[in-house]
């Protein structure tokens, strides 16, 4: 089971990325996948996350600017960034958890299988 995450970058502020997350070796329909993000010093933080039945969550800091998706006959998850930041600068992580509830989709324990990391650079 791999998650294979692309689509980091230097961006200037204000500008957008498209991360993109390829799952192999299962299909993921059934699990809710989410997007994590740690800057340097600090913790792995929740960003975005979408569950099988389609119901999208946000971190209050992104909400507005970015969404997710998925494409499951590709068993791919996109996180749409728009109108970046330079605190969106992180390290970008996929991850897939099996049927997670409400509140427990920002939880990173919770998730089963992740993704390397995508660098994300918004520069001011």
């Amino acid at each position: 089971v791999q998650l294979q995450a692309c689509g980091g970058g230097l961006v200037q502020a204000g500008g957008s990325l498209r991360l993109s997350c390829a799952a192999s070796g299962r299909t993921f329909s059934s699990y809710t996948m989410g997007w994590f993000r740690q800057a340097p010093g600090k913790e792995r933080e929740f960003v975005a996350a979408i569950r099988s039945g389609g119901g999208t969550y946000f971190a209050d800091s992104v909400k507005g600017r970015f969404t997710i998706s998925r494409d499951g006959a590709k068993n791919t998850v996109y996180l749409q960034m728009d109108r970046l930041k330079p605190e969106d600068t992180a390290v970008y992580y996929c991850a897939a958890g099996p049927r997670l509830i409400v509140s427990m989709i920002r939880l990173p324990s919770t998730y089963h299988y992740w993704g390397q990391g995508t660098k994300v650079t918004v520069s001011s």
